[in-house]
């Protein structure tokens, strides 16, 4: 039984003949009444009484009859959800982000998607990038935006800016200048992303440095949020990290002094995928918010930091 055959039968139901069904279906007589004998034939019932030209419902045809317009009206709305839903009309959509996507373009993204499309939900989800990577790798998430560098086996990475990270703390003797790995390694750390630990993507990047020096980077004290971190460097505990888009940040603490490593040490703010597949279009536009957003505090006031090519292909495709 399809919903071919049920709206066939629909049809000629209300309509009481074979010939009036496919005149307003746009289908031939012969494709109508092939389409019920095919029901007929599953069910081995006869739906209608063929006598004169009108045709009469049977027993077992005015009790599929009740089921059937429930299940045509039913398709009907789902098609017509999907349809709106294509031209971003209304709906819901997910989209992967990176813990720290307020101090780069999440207020300024909603706003500017929801004044476009003020009936699309919006869902966005990410404690760190790594669990974006996860959400958008098992098909929960369609995309996500997140900090290189994160596994990308059966992903597509689009780059879209740099950002600088720097080393923060209430000592400003210990941030006098640019900052080696040796000279984090030798006072307190706290850092925060506690629940992913050496997974964060900035947390990586200190790991290796101290790595390649022979040295191990062992925090003091580990937080989960950024915030709970700004706090104890504040209160002289330790030091952290820090991207220089949250430094810019109204609340970012006015006693915390920062400085850039030695070498400089880069976030790469990215779009991922699922490879092979495509943005759907609410996806598509919101990405493209997203990227004009970036481009705007790169080029047009200095921040948050440097564009880089997206390889592949532009981040929303157009």
């Amino acid at each position: 039984m399809t919903i071919t055959q049920l709206r066939a039968f629909v049809y000629a139901a209300v309509h009481g003949s074979f010939t009036n069904a496919a005149e307003q279906l746009g289908v031939s007589q012969p494709t109508i009444s092939a389409l019920i004998r095919k029901l007929e034939d599953h069910h081995e019932l006869p739906l209608f009484i063929r006598t004169g030209r009108k045709l009469a419902l049977t027993a077992a045809g005015s009790e599929l009859l009740v089921w059937a317009r429930q299940i045509i009206e039913t398709s009907e709305f789902a098609d017509e959800a999907l349809s709106e839903l294509r031209g971003i009309q209304r709906g819901s959509i997910s989209l992967g982000v990176l813990r720290n996507a307020n101090f780069y373009f999440l207020p300024d993204m909603v706003e500017r998607f929801h004044r476009r499309r003020p009936n699309v939900n919006l869902r966005l989800f990410g404690q760190n990038s790594f669990e974006v990577v996860e959400g958008v790798r098992n098909g929960t998430l369609e995309a996500g935006i997140v900090v290189l560098p994160v596994p990308d086996e059966e992903l597509e990475v689009f780059p879209l800016v740099q950002d600088e990270v720097l080393w923060a703390s209430i000592h400003e003797e210990h941030v006098s200048g640019t900052v080696s790995i040796e000279q984090i390694t030798s006072h307190p750390v706290v850092l925060y992303d506690a629940s992913y630990s050496w997974n964060d993507p900035t947390r990586r990047q200190l790991s290796e440095r101290a790595q390649e020096r022979g040295l191990r980077l062992e925090p003091l004290v580990e937080v989960e949020y950024l915030e709970a971190a700004l706090e104890l460097v504040k209160r002289g505990l330790g030091d952290t990290m820090v991207s220089r888009a949250v430094t810019q940040g109204e609340n970012f603490p006015k006693e915390i002094h920062v400085a850039p490593f030695d070498p400089p040490l880069f976030d790469t703010i990215a779009v991922i995928r699922r490879r092979n597949s495509v943005y759907s279009p609410a996806i598509r536009e919101l990405i493209d918010i997203v990227n004009d957003i970036l481009k705007e505090r790169t080029y047009g006031n200095g921040r948050p930091g440097r564009t880089v090519s997206a390889q592949g292909g532009p981040p929303g495709e157009g």
